[in-house]
């Protein structure tokens, strides 16, 4: 079985506050502790020079341990319910998914 990264790439909306922010990544790293077939969790804003984000202001890549973690953690409730409150934050999000 292949590992999956799952990468995001958020632009916050201009309104969103730094804790708000902090608070969402906070959330994803409990997420990366609690959902079985995740094996790691990296995030942070972007501080590229090369000025190709599109507007995305944060990245994350979540590690898992195959297809089938990743598919369950999409539908998991904790990662549902934490998507009703980040979403309403986020102005847009790009996700690539690729095997290892």
């Amino acid at each position: 079985m292949a590992r999956v990264k799952h990468i995001a790439l958020v632009q916050f909306k201009a309104e969103t506050t730094p804790e708000q922010i902090d608070e969402t990544f906070d959330s994803l790293l409990d997420l990366s502790e609690s959902i079985p077939g995740i094996e790691d969790f990296i995030s942070g804003p972007n501080n590229s020079p090369e000025n190709l984000n599109a507007g995305h202001t944060h990245a994350f890549i979540f590690t898992f341990s195959d297809a089938a973690a990743r598919d369950a953690y999409l539908t998991h409730p904790d990662h549902v319910a934490f998507t009703q409150v980040a979403l309403p934050r986020i102005e847009k999000v790009t996700v690539v998914d690729f095997e290892l």
